[in-house]
């Protein structure tokens, strides 16, 4: 389990890791995801252990659908929001999911404001902009992006992640810092390059990097690395006070996720 990162005015950032669940090989062990043919009560048990070692209630958490889109939601209850690869929220203690195995993490917080949201931006979501897809609906939420912080948790680094030159090609037409080299000298893209550069567009000064490459970091799921495998949970949360706003009893094990 990764440490809780504070980033201000209540804002909680944490990346869970693979070890210390009970699902077995080879989503071995603690595995976030439904829909990546794991037992469906082993995942909910981990995401109970989660919760547990991160102190949060594991009723309070907000699932996507994930699909490589660029569609993102707002939420205002725990439990699944439906397909979209991006949600906002203004309540405090609910804890927003992004679920990855390579994909980036995108999670973000004008903690001034209140708004706090997460994303998964894969390489599809990367190409059609789902990082300022999020910034743009926090701002509808009343954030500010001068005053927003993105943390972008871990990926698949642009040094391995090699593609055909054509789908390097088109996640960059918009975003040209995702075309990379990879080690080998073969056309790679670089998701962590190019959310930077969407974000920093979106008007986002404060952008803060886990810097884990998942498929060099074995305490992490890669999906390049071994498939079938688990995903990790890259979460966000404003921190809420005993019986203050935000109660619900909406459901914990909704939502799945692509790779």
């Amino acid at each position: 389990m990764g440490n809780v990162i504070d980033l201000g005015r209540g804002v909680r950032v944490a990346v869970t890791e693979r070890r210390g669940g009970v699902s077995a090989p080879p989503r071995d062990s603690l595995n976030m995801g439904l829909g990546v043919g794991d037992e469906r009560e082993a995942v909910l048990a981990n995401r109970r252990i989660a919760a547990e070692l991160l102190g949060l209630d594991a009723d309070r958490f907000v699932w996507m659908d994930q699909v490589h889109s660029a569609d993102v939601v707002v939420a205002d209850a725990p439990g699944g929001v439906g397909t979209c690869d991006g949600v906002v929220t203004t309540r405090k203690g609910l804890v927003l999911a992004s679920l990855s195995a390579d994909c980036l993490p995108v999670l973000a917080a004008d903690g001034e404001a209140g708004v706090v949201g997460a994303a998964h931006s894969g390489r599809l979501g990367t190409a059609h902009g789902v990082a300022a897809n999020l910034v743009g609906e926090m701002v509808a939420q009343g954030a500010r992006p001068d005053r927003i912080t993105a943390y972008l948790g871990p990926a698949i680094c642009g040094k391995c992640y090699e593609v055909p030159p054509e789908l390097q090609a088109e996640t960059a037409r918009h975003t040209p810092e995702a075309a990379s080299t990879t080690r080998q000298g073969t056309a790679g893209v670089d998701m962590v390059a190019a959310v930077t550069a969407q974000l920093r567009r979106a008007g986002v000064s404060d952008i803060r990097s886990d810097g884990r490459c998942t498929l060099e970091s074995p305490e992490l799921f890669s999906h390049r690395r071994g498939a079938p495998t688990g995903r990790f949970a890259s979460l966000i949360w404003r921190e809420d006070a005993p019986g203050t706003e935000g109660a619900g009893s909406g459901p914990a094990d909704a939502g799945t996720e692509g790779p």
